[in-house]
């Protein structure tokens, strides 16, 4: 793990932008949680940039460490990811101005000798790497950590990072559908769906102390459709859910083989409105497939899931129970909800 902390300057209050699509009060909450702006992989020797609610940021390499900050230099409002980079650091593209290591200023062209006034270091937001993607925190007070991930940090297993997926509706939204397994028959017929098996088992999430976790018995197979795998006949499949509040989710799928398949979704909410899905992926089977198969399949996965999420209405995820009708298998809805609730968060819009 890789952390760059934020400059030592005190800690302002953390302020929603201007175009905060959530409300207030929502927003500071949510403030507080840790997200993922991109993939390392992704992060070279160019300024990346990223949108974590509703604040524009530019990513980018200094050296060993990744640094998370303002898409904004201090001289004269310039988005810094309009300049470049070279690995070591970047570089405004409209007086020159060069950002190192945690933020600092290292360059000014046009006084090369003059020192450097303290206001026009950045503040970079905290940065931890973790499987595979850069993850970040608004609230710099915040106490929270990266949520954990099963199998990544286990002997044999194959560890990849899939692309960035953009889904134009509320993290809340995509995450639960995530967590639902009463649409796999319905939503995924083309890749492992089961038309013929919609039944839904009786299950119970236990609560914990930032989410929950639940254990999800069925006959549904995760084989993908046209693969020639098949399971015993009447075989129990394990889905192991963990929820993270506020937007982060796992699963492990336990196979027959006793395999396991690791699937983190890490939904960071661009807006209220906009989500960027970032999804690990660790298995301790067949570890020599090809990245690019892993990432074909679960994209269709996700193809599958976008129809039905950027249609939703309302568009945020209700925490009045009386908005929508609730069913049995719909327990693990009901207990992100209420999760939510909890931490105080309200109907997330503003318009």
């Amino acid at each position: 793990m890789t952390v760059t902390d934020a400059r030592s300057a005190p800690a302002a209050a953390v302020a929603p932008p201007r175009t905060c699509t959530f409300d207030v009060a929502d927003w500071t909450i949510l403030a507080r949680g840790w997200y993922a702006v991109a993939r390392v992989e992704d992060v070279g020797a160019a300024p990346v940039a990223a949108t974590l609610l509703d604040v524009p940021l530019v990513v980018y390499r200094a050296g060993s460490g990744i640094v998370v900050a303002d898409d904004l230099c201090p001289h004269r409002g310039v988005p810094l990811t309009m300049g470049t980079g070279d690995g070591t650091g970047i570089a405004c593209a409209y007086h020159g101005l060069r950002f190192g290591a945690d933020g600092a200023c290292v360059g000014i062209p046009a006084h090369p000798a003059a020192k450097i006034p303290e206001r026009m270091h950045l503040r970079p937001y905290p940065a931890v790497v973790r499987y595979g993607l850069v993850w970040t925190c608004l609230d710099r007070s915040a106490v929270d950590a990266v949520p954990p991930m099963p199998g990544w940090d286990e002997d044999g297993f194959q560890r990849v990072t899939c692309p960035p997926f953009d889904v134009a509706a509320f993290a809340g939204r995509q995450v639960e559908g995530f967590l639902d397994v009463a649409h796999f028959g319905f939503v995924h017929p083309g890749t492992f769906g089961d038309p013929g098996n919609p039944e839904v088992p009786p299950y119970n999430p236990v609560v914990t102390a930032d989410g929950f976790t639940v254990d999800y018995w069925s006959t549904v197979a995760n084989y993908p459709h046209g693969a020639g795998l098949r399971a015993p006949d009447g075989y129990q499949w394990l889905r192991r859910f963990a929820l993270h509040l506020p937007f982060t989710a796992t699963l492990v799928v336990h196979f027959p083989d006793g395999g396991r398949l690791c699937i983190m979704n890490a939904a960071t909410p661009v807006s209220a409105r906009r989500t960027r899905m970032f999804a690990p992926i660790a298995k301790d089977f067949a570890t020599d497939q090809p990245a690019g198969e892993i990432f074909d399949f679960n994209l269709r996965v996700f193809e599958e899931d976008r129809r039905i999420v950027e249609v939703q209405k309302p568009e945020n995820l209700p925490l009045d129970p009386r908005i929508e009708v609730n069913i049995a298998a719909d327990r693990s809805s009901v207990a992100y909800r209420r999760g939510l609730k909890a931490r105080g968060l309200s109907h997330f819009f503003t318009a």
